[in-house]
Protein backbone atom coordinates (compact mmCIF):
# COMPACT_ATOMS: atom_id res chain seq x y z
CA UNK A 1 0.00 0.00 0.00
CA UNK A 2 1.13 3.28 -0.66
CA UNK A 3 0.77 7.05 1.03
CA UNK A 4 2.97 10.11 1.49
CA UNK A 5 2.18 11.31 -2.07
CA UNK A 6 -0.53 13.18 -3.44
CA UNK A 7 -2.59 12.55 -7.18
CA UNK A 8 -1.11 15.72 -8.33
CA UNK A 9 2.35 13.81 -7.78
CA UNK A 10 1.36 10.45 -9.19
CA UNK A 11 -0.30 12.17 -11.72
CA UNK A 12 3.02 14.09 -12.99
CA UNK A 13 5.52 11.37 -12.53
CA UNK A 14 2.72 8.78 -14.81
CA UNK A 15 2.84 12.10 -17.23
CA UNK A 16 6.75 12.15 -17.04
CA UNK A 17 7.33 8.51 -17.42
CA UNK A 18 4.39 8.29 -20.95
CA UNK A 19 6.36 11.14 -22.41
CA UNK A 20 9.80 9.26 -21.90
CA UNK A 21 11.73 11.10 -19.01
CA UNK A 22 13.44 9.26 -16.13
CA UNK A 23 10.94 10.24 -13.29
CA UNK A 24 11.37 9.61 -9.46
CA UNK A 25 8.45 9.14 -7.15
CA UNK A 26 8.84 8.24 -3.72
CA UNK A 27 6.49 7.13 -0.99
CA UNK A 28 5.80 5.31 1.75
CA UNK A 29 5.20 1.62 1.73
CA UNK A 30 4.98 -1.45 3.49
CA UNK A 31 5.70 -4.71 2.40
CA UNK A 32 6.50 -7.86 4.61
CA UNK A 33 8.77 -9.30 1.83
CA UNK A 34 10.93 -6.12 2.60
CA UNK A 35 11.31 -5.88 6.10
CA UNK A 36 13.18 -2.49 7.29
CA UNK A 37 12.07 -0.84 4.67
CA UNK A 38 9.21 1.85 4.44
CA UNK A 39 9.66 3.49 1.97
CA UNK A 40 9.71 2.98 -1.77
CA UNK A 41 11.70 5.23 -4.88
CA UNK A 42 9.91 3.97 -8.47
CA UNK A 43 12.49 5.20 -11.20
CA UNK A 44 10.51 4.85 -14.77
CA UNK A 45 10.47 6.03 -18.42
CA UNK A 46 8.59 4.83 -21.24
CA UNK A 47 11.48 4.37 -23.06
CA UNK A 48 12.97 0.83 -22.31
CA UNK A 49 16.47 1.62 -23.60
CA UNK A 50 16.40 4.71 -21.86
CA UNK A 51 15.60 3.36 -18.69
CA UNK A 52 17.61 0.35 -19.40
CA UNK A 53 20.91 2.79 -19.82
CA UNK A 54 20.03 4.46 -16.77
CA UNK A 55 19.92 1.50 -14.47
CA UNK A 56 23.14 0.26 -16.26
CA UNK A 57 24.80 3.23 -14.24
CA UNK A 58 24.10 1.81 -11.65
CA UNK A 59 24.18 -1.51 -11.55
CA UNK A 60 20.73 -2.16 -11.76
CA UNK A 61 19.69 -5.14 -14.09
CA UNK A 62 17.28 -4.70 -17.10
CA UNK A 63 15.19 -8.19 -15.13
CA UNK A 64 14.41 -6.02 -12.39
CA UNK A 65 12.46 -3.27 -14.58
CA UNK A 66 8.58 -3.76 -13.20
CA UNK A 67 7.46 -4.12 -17.03
CA UNK A 68 3.73 -2.06 -16.13
CA UNK A 69 2.39 -1.92 -19.97
CA UNK A 70 2.30 2.14 -19.16
CA UNK A 71 4.75 2.75 -16.25
CA UNK A 72 7.93 0.69 -16.75
CA UNK A 73 9.61 1.08 -13.93
CA UNK A 74 12.56 0.08 -11.03
CA UNK A 75 12.12 -0.20 -7.37
CA UNK A 76 14.60 0.93 -5.48
CA UNK A 77 15.02 0.07 -1.55
CA UNK A 78 17.33 0.96 1.16
CA UNK A 79 20.83 2.22 1.27
CA UNK A 80 20.57 1.43 -3.05
CA UNK A 81 17.73 4.17 -2.80
CA UNK A 82 19.35 6.56 -0.92
CA UNK A 83 22.80 6.54 -2.78
CA UNK A 84 20.90 7.06 -5.87
CA UNK A 85 18.72 9.40 -5.18
CA UNK A 86 21.52 11.64 -3.79
CA UNK A 87 23.94 10.91 -6.96
CA UNK A 88 20.40 12.15 -8.73
CA UNK A 89 20.39 15.11 -6.42
CA UNK A 90 16.73 14.07 -5.74
CA UNK A 91 16.59 16.60 -2.63
CA UNK A 92 12.87 16.87 -2.77
CA UNK A 93 12.77 13.10 -2.02
CA UNK A 94 15.31 12.52 0.04
CA UNK A 95 14.23 15.61 2.21
CA UNK A 96 10.49 14.60 2.59
CA UNK A 97 11.48 11.07 3.43
CA UNK A 98 14.33 11.73 5.68
CA UNK A 99 16.36 9.74 3.57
Amino acid sequence: MAFGIDRHELKRWKTEVENGHISFLTHYWIDERFPGCDTVTKVGCSNLKKLTAWGAKYNLKPIWIHMDQHHPHFDLFGEKQARILRMEKQWDQINKFKL
